[in-house]
């Protein structure tokens, strides 16, 4: 896999704490390293790694401990192999080690959905559908998008940007939308580590430092799973729910990342026919009132 694209950009502290953490959780077994003596912790030690990339130890001490900018794609690339790395934790790596210019952060504008995303969202008459910003902040969705999701929440709130739904947010600091996850824990786990990957694409995002720090000091969980640096770009997979009128359903999504939309994807659920999820989807649709054209939408980017 050729090098990801290298824009300016840096964040050594988060460079140093990604590579120890994906150190700590790399076994010499699984480096194929034979273990001698003692081992304090089950994760690779530096010399082990730097001699596993071809680094010297003492360079790769720099790198982890943010002495150091501006690594080569060559040996980024080494260290990824080392780490035996997915394709999104290696394009996470290069984007946190690569040099940026110091600038100002400038005030967050409020983000307005694309509107070849509303066009979508509004063709998707019967299947739960809801366009994101990058941040995790509802954009738009269609009535059994907002039943599926979020039924709780005002229909139109998506229309005002100071109070839109974050599906980050209401995750961990809401009890309606905990309660709706069967496998809370899970879901917990795969969406910050969806947001790590997207805050080092944007260094420069202070709305989306803010919610960070938000959920940080509201959420020991949050916290904690932040703490760990796992990275993860999903784009589907299966959501577990517990929904508080048609009870338990398993629905597979999917994200299309709209382009030209600074991020923004739309995210579309699904059940496998036939299947009590079927069912329960198609009690939920029948209970939704009917409403002219899609739910709180802003407007277009």
């Amino acid at each position: 896999m050729p090098a990801p694209a290298r824009t300016p950009g840096s964040d050594t502290g988060a460079l140093g704490d990604f590579l120890r953490s994906r150190r700590d959780a790399l076994t010499p077994e699984d480096a194929g390293i034979v273990a001698h003596g003692l081992r304090r912790v089950p994760g690779l030690r530096r010399e082990e790694l730097a001699q596993l990339a071809g680094v010297s130890v003492a360079y790769y001490t720099r790198l982890e401990q943010g002495q150091s900018i501006a690594a080569s794609d060559g040996v980024l690339d080494a260290l990824a192999r080392a780490l035996q790395l997915r394709d999104d934790e290696r394009s996470h790596l290069f984007a946190l080690a690569t040099p940026r210019p110091s600038r100002r952060r400038r005030p967050p504008r409020a983000e307005r959905p694309a509107p070849g995303g509303l066009a979508l969202l509004a063709a998707m008459d019967g299947v739960p559908a809801l366009v994101l910003g990058r941040r995790g902040d509802v954009l738009a969705w269609n009535p059994l998008g907002h039943a599926l999701l979020a039924g709780h929440v005002g229909f139109d709130a998506p229309a005002h940007p100071g109070t839109r739904p974050n599906t980050v947010r209401m995750l961990f600091l809401d009890p309606h939308t905990r309660d709706l996850h069967r496998d809370w824990a899970a879901e917990a786990t795969l969406v910050v580590a969806s947001l790590r990957f997207i805050a080092a694409q944007h260094p420069d995002d202070s709305a989306l430092a803010a919610l960070v720090g938000e959920l940080s000091m509201n959420s020991p969980e949050f916290a904690a799973l932040w703490a760990r640096h796992a990275v993860e770009l999903c784009s589907s997979g299966t959501k577990h729910l517990h929904h508080p009128e048609v009870g338990d359903l398993d629905v597979q999504y999917q994200a299309l990342h709209l382009p030209g939309a600074e991020g923004q994807r739309l995210l579309a659920h699904t059940v496998d026919p036939g299947s009590s999820s079927a069912d329960a989807l198609r009690l939920l649709r029948e209970a939704v009132p009917a409403r002219p054209g899609s739910a709180g939408i802003g407007a277009p980017h």
